[in-house]
């Protein structure tokens, strides 16, 4: 006979189903508000100024969702210039986010 799976017990977080799916983090280094004839205006080589300084924190979102904070650096035997972010302040775990 063979045994029936206990649905209602909880799975080790290593043998969840979406362990293995792709998940698309969005890193957030800040935002602009140009008005739209400033927006038509722009050409190559124009600046757009963010509301945010160069060491400020980045932010991880999935989805609409804020997961964490961070800083931006060169990933370390990346190729040169690849950016990383380095994580400083986890505000969602992705755990919390699945639910059995």
């Amino acid at each position: 006979m063979q045994a029936t799976p206990d649905l209602n017990r909880p799975r080790p977080a290593d043998d969840h189903p979406l362990r293995n799916v792709p998940i698309e983090v969005t890193i957030s280094v800040g935002r602009a508000r140009p008005l739209v004839r400033d927006l038509l205006a722009l050409g190559e080589n124009a600046v757009l100024p963010l509301d945010r300084r160069i060491n400020d924190p980045v932010e991880l979102w999935i989805g609409d969702r804020l997961i964490g904070r961070g800083e931006l650096q060169e990933m370390e035997n990346g190729e040169p210039g690849q950016l990383a972010v380095r994580l400083t302040e986890v505000v969602a775990l992705p755990g919390d986010m699945v639910r059995p």
